[in-house]
């Protein structure tokens, strides 16, 4: 079972949010390939089977069209199921129950229908195309969904929580080249973090960098070194993405006159497309300079490490954007 040294991992955040949604409410029980026996893909749910047994801790065959439609059933019954996705990648083969079932029920019938999907996603593991897939903009063009990208430890915890507590389907994307590369500065704290609030995690003057998931370390590095030539970048987690915290980037830009959105799934009518036109629409006459967008090239995610690192955003490339439009 996962415990808290006072530096978790990302992972092990994960995994304290499960135990302790677990511990408190009895109707919470996880399902998915795998989770049990032998403790998840990434190990997330290693000892859960030992510790709350077989009945809410439920291995599946290779299914996920047939264990999303369960936990949505059982969702109905009044269960609060987690539904565990090895990676992103394979929550294609469960898109019908996600958007006809999960998605359509409560505005159908006034149900709740309070399922959270927990999905591993993202490149830099060199896992090759279908296993390094971003796949938030599929789903936050359809009604019904909320849309959760933590960051980083901390937020992985409290975001979790509250994603499991909500009546309404959840999908809850964690980002696996964080798994174990990020880790908190102090105990999680088990507390509910709400979900349609961005956060400032770094306040600055000359522009804003709007972003997510990994995007946040990556924004907050970079930052740091832009800030000894002179332009400091006040950078947004928007952490969850639908909804959407508009007031929070409206603020920013405002103040800022300038934005730079930054994510890892491809550009072409990624998540960025909706913030950047968020901030044409409201922010219009306080822009100095047209919002840019970085993202990964429009191709599938290559195994090769020098062709991945070819299309994922990298420094160099984030560094020079934020550097060209600040001083445009």
């Amino acid at each position: 079972m996962p415990t808290d040294t006072g530096n978790a991992t990302y992972l092990d955040a994960v995994g304290l949010a499960l135990d302790s949604e677990m511990d408190r409410d009895p109707d919470v029980f996880i399902i998915g390939e795998d989770v049990g026996q032998f403790g998840g893909a990434f190990k997330v749910t290693k000892g859960f089977l030992d510790k709350f047994g077989p009945r809410r801790v439920v291995d599946t065959p290779i299914a996920e069209t047939g264990f999303t439609g369960l936990a949505a059933g059982a969702a109905l019954v009044g269960l609060r199921p987690v539904v565990e996705f090895q990676f992103a990648d394979f929550i294609s083969c469960a898109f019908d129950p996600i958007v006809n079932v999960l998605a359509r029920h409560h505005w159908r019938t006034g149900d709740p229908m309070p399922v959270t999907m927990r999905a591993p996603f993202g490149g830099r593991l060199r896992a090759g195309p279908t296993h390094s897939q971003s796949v938030e903009s599929y789903f936050a063009h359809v009604p019904g969904l909320k849309i959760v990208m933590p960051g980083t430890p901390q937020d992985a915890a409290g975001l979790l929580i509250s994603s499991i507590r909500d009546d309404n389907p959840t999908l809850y994307l964690e980002n696996k080249y964080l798994y174990r590369r990020l880790k908190a500065d102090g105990p999680i704290s088990l507390d509910p973090i709400p979900l349609g609030v961005a956060k400032v995690v770094r306040q600055g003057r000359d522009i804003t960098l709007v972003t997510y998931s990994a995007g946040v370390h990556q924004g907050l590095e970079i930052a740091e070194e832009l800030d000894k030539d002179g332009i400091s970048v006040e950078v947004v987690d928007v952490r969850t993405l639908v909804p959407l915290d508009v007031e929070t980037i409206v603020k920013s830009v405002r103040k800022t006159s300038r934005a730079v959105v930054l994510h890892e799934a491809a550009k072409r009518l990624g998540y960025g497309a909706e913030i950047a036109a968020t901030i044409q629409e409201e922010c219009f006459w306080h822009l100095d300079q047209p919002v840019v967008r970085i993202a990964a090239k429009n191709t599938p995610t290559p195994t090769s490490p020098p062709l991945e690192d070819a299309v994922i955003p990298q420094p160099a490339e984030i560094a020079e954007t934020l550097r060209k439009v600040a001083r445009a």
